[in-house]
């Protein structure tokens, strides 16, 4: 399967064909066994083959177990008999919530605390800007214009339902930063200083190629947890949280594959939760 779809468009389309070709054997497996297939069975099966089309078709492996239960699970709600504006609603809420997992295939992610620690301990000391690709509820935000309060903060945000809280966050919260609404492709990212990101293994290759087009040779790149792949990085920051995170930071010698005067080093910094 050479389709390039995102991962929800491959998900509703193996979901639909599953259900398709079991509906169809339906009728034959009722005359095998000599009776009616129950249901219940029936979602089963569609949920097995939905999981094993996702798995030949390279899904991420979280969809998997949202392929096997979606359709038993679509059975119990609709034998609760369940107005479909509950169906519409939950929908609708997914969208404004999830919306950058449909175009971006980046979910929502929430920085920890200690990572925002650490991300503030590589900052500049004089004035800066900062840009926070998809920066979900402003979370990092508000805590860097607090922490390092002599930086510019910009942070562009896809998802309805997070970008409004995080506008409102922004209202309720003092110091220098912002938020955009809109994709992080259509922003360039050449005036900035540090960038930061917390997104996922699918966008990582693409974003490279942005940052070798675009970043200024003396700008910082830190991603949380997803590193470029194929790229070393000028340092990795171990950080024994409840998310076990590590930042990978980059300078644009690493980025455009030029060695680095500066060695790469791994430090471990073992912090409480909270």
């Amino acid at each position: 399967m050479g389709i390039n779809a995102p991962p929800a468009l491959k998900a509703l389309i193996v979901q639909g064909a599953a259900a398709a070709m079991v509906l169809a054997l339906l009728p034959g497996a009722a005359f095998f066994w000599g009776s009616v297939v129950p249901p219940l069975a029936a979602a089963f099966a569609i949920g097995l083959a939905a999981a094993v089309a996702g798995a030949l078709w390279r899904l991420p492996p979280w969809w998997l177990p949202i392929q096997l239960f979606f359709a038993p699970a679509l059975l119990g709600m609709l034998s609760m008999q369940l107005s479909p504006a509950w169906f519409l609603g939950a929908l609708a809420l997914l969208l404004v919530i999830y919306g950058g997992v449909f175009h971006g295939r980046v979910p929502l992610y929430l920085s920890s605390r200690q990572v925002k620690r650490a991300v503030a301990e590589w900052l500049p000391d004089g004035p800066f800007r900062l840009i926070d690709l998809g920066c979900g509820l402003g979370g990092m935000l508000a805590y860097l214009a607090g922490a390092r309060p002599q930086g510019n903060y910009l942070g562009v945000e896809a998802a309805l339902l997070p970008y409004g809280l995080s506008r409102l966050r922004r209202g309720l919260s003092r110091g220098r930063w912002a938020v955009a609404w809109g994709s992080f492709w259509r922003r360039d990212v050449g005036s900035f200083d540090v960038i930061y990101a917390y997104l996922s293994p699918v966008p990582m290759p693409r974003l490279a190629r942005k940052l070798r087009a675009e970043m200024q040779p003396s700008a910082l790149f830190i991603s949380n947890t997803f590193p470029l792949p194929g790229i070393e990085p000028a340092a990795i920051v171990e950080l024994q949280d409840i998310h076990h995170s590590v930042l990978y930071v980059y300078r644009y010698a690493n980025i455009i594959g030029r060695p680095s005067s500066i060695p790469a080093t791994v430090e471990t910094r073992h912090v409480e939760n909270c």
